[in-house]
């Protein structure tokens, strides 16, 4: 019972001959010293924006919550709980990038003028340029004359481009937090997840992303990273709330989860690892259709020498790619939209990269346009940084030989294989780990 309920309790309780306007005076008197000592104490969250964020999905598809939400991250956003690491974009990457008539190009090589104005200039934060005001459509037509021949999704991304910071809506601040105090995690398992997609995501709980203490006391965590679902799908808000207070790893940011938007899953959840688990010697990123074997992982990341310098990007590289230009595929490419080639860059199904290379990568993605993409664009981002990503066999993203793919041993010796059903993923990890089994 706190002070000024205990008073009043007594005040009601107790039998006086005082006349019931001293009662009251007294009372009132003591709830403004004690309101007073509270209003001294007010002022902004050590955690920054994180402990405002944590809001359950029963309101992912509630406009008038999202307005709400969306005003006060706009409060918020005032205290920059971190500062941005001082930033070179690679002259490399520049001239990789051909000066040309496509809109990504022009758009890209203008932020690189606006960072080379602002390094001669006062620091002014480069997170404060970008407003959440959709392109218009004029707009859009003006610099892209075909633009009305793109795919629906695509003139959606394209009007999204400059919508760079969604409110979160589940939120787990507490992911890498032991008490009161920041752990050190070794190993973060961050693992791009849709809506629907719960009997993965729980395949991947049960095997290769089972939380906790490793050999040698190593760490390892995991997040599931969600966007919101299609206003034209059935609301699985509920659901997702009682799953997210079930296992507590569920990050989901106001945003339609599609293919087009896993430019914006990455910058996103880059900066919640800013916010929110900044101590993190290694991220694996990947699908959650993968199946990842974690003892492998975790020797090879140990194999390295501890240090705050090492900048490793690895995985399954694919060297001297260029955009496909046929409308019907997945990962087609206008030709007025992006001309020329892709960097070397990590398969999306999963890749391996340091932890205290976070800061620069976010920095450095407040000057590179989104891509539709996502791994590519990843490739874009540690290219600009100056850092050469490295092949490793055991990455398979483009999954093995038929005949090998129910065969343990072969898994035995590989980081990753793609694609596994959440059935094959169950049965791999349980022949894997069992004592009967000789490779």
């Amino acid at each position: 019972m706190d002070i000024f309920t205990s008073v009043c309790w007594i005040c009601c309780k107790m039998r006086v001959k005082y006349s019931k306007f001293l009662i009251i005076i007294l009372a009132s008197s003591l709830c403004l010293v004690i309101f007073y000592s509270k209003l001294k104490n007010v002022g902004p969250s050590p955690r920054g924006e994180t402990e405002l964020l944590s809001i359950t999905s029963s309101n992912l598809k509630n406009n008038t919550t999202t307005t709400t939400v969306a005003t006060t991250i706009k409060k918020v956003q005032s205290v920059i709980p971190y500062k941005l690491p001082h930033l070179n974009i690679s002259e490399n990457f520049r001239k990789f990038v051909p000066k040309n008539g496509a809109f990504w190009n022009r758009k890209l090589h203008a932020l690189l003028r606006q960072f080379d104005a602002a390094r001669n200039q006062t620091f002014d934060d480069p997170r404060n340029r970008f407003k959440c005001q959709p392109e218009s459509f004029e707009l859009l037509q003006t610099n892209i004359q075909d633009v009305q021949s793109y795919p629906s999704l695509y003139r959606d991304f394209l009007k999204g481009m400059e919508c760079r910071d969604p409110p979160i809506f589940i939120d787990q601040p507490g992911k890498c937090v032991s008490g009161n105090e920041e752990e050190h995690i070794f190993l973060l398992f961050a693992i791009k997840s849709a809506p629907t997609h719960f009997e993965r995501r729980q395949a991947v709980r049960e095997t290769w992303g089972k939380e906790g203490t490793y050999e040698n006391g190593m760490q390892v965590r995991t997040v599931f990273l969600l966007g919101r679902s299609s206003m034209d799908d059935p609301s699985f808000d509920k659901l997702l709330s009682l799953e997210a207070q079930e296992f507590r790893d569920l990050l989901i940011w106001d945003f339609q989860d599609s293919f087009y938007n896993l430019t914006l899953k990455e910058h996103v959840f880059f900066k919640w690892m800013l916010e929110s688990c900044p101590r993190v010697s290694f991220v694996f990123k990947g699908d959650d259709d993968v199946f990842a074997n974690t003892e492998a992982i975790l020797k090879h990341l140990n194999s390295f020498e501890p240090t705050k310098e090492l900048s490793l990007y690895t995985g399954q590289i694919i060297f001297e790619a260029s955009p496909l230009r046929d409308p019907k595929i997945k990962y087609y490419v206008p030709q007025s939209f992006y001309e020329g080639p892709y960097p070397p860059y990590a398969g999306g199904g999963g890749f391996l990269f340091s932890g205290n290379l976070l800061p620069s990568l976010y920095h450095v993605s407040l000057y590179i346009p989104f891509f539709p993409i996502d791994d590519v664009y990843t490739g874009m981002c540690f290219k600009a940084l100056g850092i050469t990503p490295v092949k490793h066999d055991g990455f398979k993203t483009f999954d093995i030989r038929e005949q090998d793919r129910e065969n343990v041993c072969v898994h035995k010796d590989l980081l990753l294989v793609h694609q596994r059903n959440p059935q094959q993923t169950m049965r791999l990890w349980r022949n894997m780990h069992s004592s009967m089994l000789t490779c």
